[in-house]
């Protein structure tokens, strides 16, 4: 199986895989809802893209039933290290610190989040 970063998916299409990651799997008309409350999009285009992601893999359809059920095709966990590891390769050179460094200067993080880093930095050092 290929990885989710060979299919480079838009920003959509991970709108939709975040929505059956968080759902399971869902019906186009069950997504499209979900969808309605951050974003304007109708349901032949999620139905379309649905299709598409299909098509690519990143989903796989059941269609024993009348409404085909939609699943992402690889658990949310396996496809951000797909990604995350395909962005720190291309833009940072593969340097997880350069990644990090970025992601942590860009988005702002709670102190529960900052307590989480830590700990896990400490399993890190503690591993080598």
């Amino acid at each position: 199986m290929q990885s989710m970063a060979d299919f480079k998916p838009t920003n959509s299409e991970i709108a939709i895989l975040r929505v059956l990651w968080q759902r399971g799997p869902s019906t186009v008309r069950d997504v499209h809802s979900a969808l309605s409350h951050e974003r304007d999009m109708g349901y032949t285009t999620v139905l379309k893209l649905m299709q598409i992601m299909a098509e690519k893999g990143l989903v796989v359809r059941d269609d024993r039933e009348r409404a085909h059920v939609y699943a992402a095709a690889q658990a949310q966990a396996k496809a951000q290290d797909s990604l995350v590891s395909d962005l720190a390769n291309k833009v940072f050179g593969g340097s997880a610190m350069k990644l990090a460094m970025h992601a942590l200067n860009q988005q702002p993080c709670s102190p529960e989040e900052l307590k989480e880093i830590r700990r896990m930095l400490d399993e890190l050092e503690a591993k080598k």
